[in-house]
């Protein structure tokens, strides 16, 4: 008994799972997604309905046949936490089962107390979100941190990071469960921002797409065969740390002549904030107010609104990058070419730049139906992609067909992505 037990719940889990995924669905949809049989999905539909976990969403609209009714998830269930952050910016969001940020905490990130005072501000963040959301009444269900360093995901601890020394065998999941005791997930930011990119931004109906974190690091996201790259250490992306110059400038990382060390946003801010100081005249300095003010944001604001110095460090970061993403093309054949973080300041200008690069550089077959994009999430990117993650694992779908002649309408459906 207990075992037919069991397996009730996970068939329920499972209904729950695809009307969660690719809902509004029919009870028909649901059949060709699992597999189950009609009476048995007719059955543990009516006791989902009873227990609050599905509702009815209105007749389908389908042009043909009998009117049918669909599925959807209670959103009232809970909420999901996403904790996304750089040296820059750290950002805690709630986030409902569509998903649909709820509530959101943003600060600037505190290095100066080290590991400890970083950890404190990464739980108060978090805090602070799931009190604004359980203000409704609703309960967190789990929680996933984006870090911008190399991650063990299985273990859930941040191994290393290029930009901060005390930023390592950071025992995160251990610290998060024992403070919120619920489900924790890590991830990379880079890889986070691609999947709520790849799901939900502009490279929503793609399954090979490029994405550039461009911060104050540089980071790539690789999505192939509609399954993200992660590689045998799970460091697959460090985009930032292949090398385009020899005997370049020094990396953070210990290196010389990195992509990173020549074109990211902190690349950006040192050189604008030299010129300055060695006597050159420029408006970024009207937009920081001070040379040591000067980020690499300010740049981009100045080179868009066409300031002579600061437009001449964005091409010439622009051309670096370039030839860097072209690699990426011939390396990994992308459809679309995503553009985060900081990048859209600059404009369609240094795009077109770039478009031109790669495709000057890289294989024509490569580049024939290639597009380029900016993101469509910006800074949220980040925190939806963690919560997102933790969304896929709370309602992890069995193998299933694919999702073909839904009743249910196309533009409400997700497409998988292979986490």
């Amino acid at each position: 008994m207990r075992h037919v037990s069991s397996q009730k719940e996970r068939d329920k889990a499972a209904i729950m799972a695809v009307v969660r995924r690719f809902g509004p669905l029919s009870r028909v949809d649901v059949h060709g997604l699992t597999q189950f049989r009609p009476s048995g999905i007719s059955l543990l539909v009516r006791e989902l309905l009873e227990e609050g976990k599905l509702q009815e969403a209105g007749p389908s609209n389908n042009p043909l046949g009998r009117k049918q009714t669909l599925l959807r998830i209670n959103e009232g269930l809970g909420f999901v936490v996403g904790v996304e952050w750089d040296v820059s910016t750290l950002m805690a969001a709630s986030l409902d089962l569509r998903p649909q940020i709820i509530a959101a905490v943003s600060e600037p990130t505190n290095l100066s107390e080290g590991a400890d005072g970083l950890i404190r501000q990464l739980l108060s963040c978090a805090r602070q979100a799931i009190e604004r959301a359980s203000s409704a009444g609703q309960t967190p269900l789990g929680i996933a941190v984006a870090d911008p360093g190399l991650v063990d995901t299985e273990k859930g601890v941040t191994i290393t990071s290029s930009q901060m020394e005390f930023w390592r065998n950071i025992p995160l999941q251990q610290i998060f469960e024992e403070e919120f005791k619920v489900p924790f997930l890590l991830e990379s930011n880079t890889r986070a921002m691609t999947i709520a990119e790849r799901m939900l931004g502009a490279g929503e109906k793609t399954d090979d797409m490029v994405y550039i974190d461009y911060r104050t690091g540089v980071g790539a996201g690789v999505i192939t065969g509609g399954s993200i790259l992660r590689g045998s250490n799970e460091s697959a992306g460090e985009f930032g740390h292949t090398h385009v110059v020899e005997n370049g400038p020094a990396c953070k990382c210990g290196s010389f002549g990195c992509l990173e060390a020549m074109t990211s946003a902190a690349a950006l801010a040192n050189k604008a904030r030299k010129g300055v100081l060695e006597g050159g005249t420029s408006e970024v300095l009207t937009i920081a107010g001070r040379p040591e003010f000067i980020t690499g944001a300010h740049v981009l604001e100045a080179a868009r609104r066409g300031d002579r110095m600061c437009s001449s460090l964005v091409e010439d970061m622009g051309n670096h990058l370039g030839l860097g993403i072209a690699n990426l093309v011939n390396l990994f054949n992308p459809s679309v070419v995503v553009f985060g973080g900081l990048l859209e300041l600059a404009g369609e200008r240094l795009l077109e730049q770039m478009s031109r690069i790669v495709k000057r550089q890289a294989l024509p077959h490569n580049t024939k139906n290639l597009q380029f994009r900016f993101g469509k999430l910006g800074p949220q990117a980040g925190v939806l992609g963690a919560g997102m993650l933790v969304l896929e694992k709370l309602f992890e779908i069995p193998a299933l067909k694919p999702p073909k002649f839904l009743v249910s309408t196309p533009e409400n459906r997700r497409s998988p992505i292979g986490l």
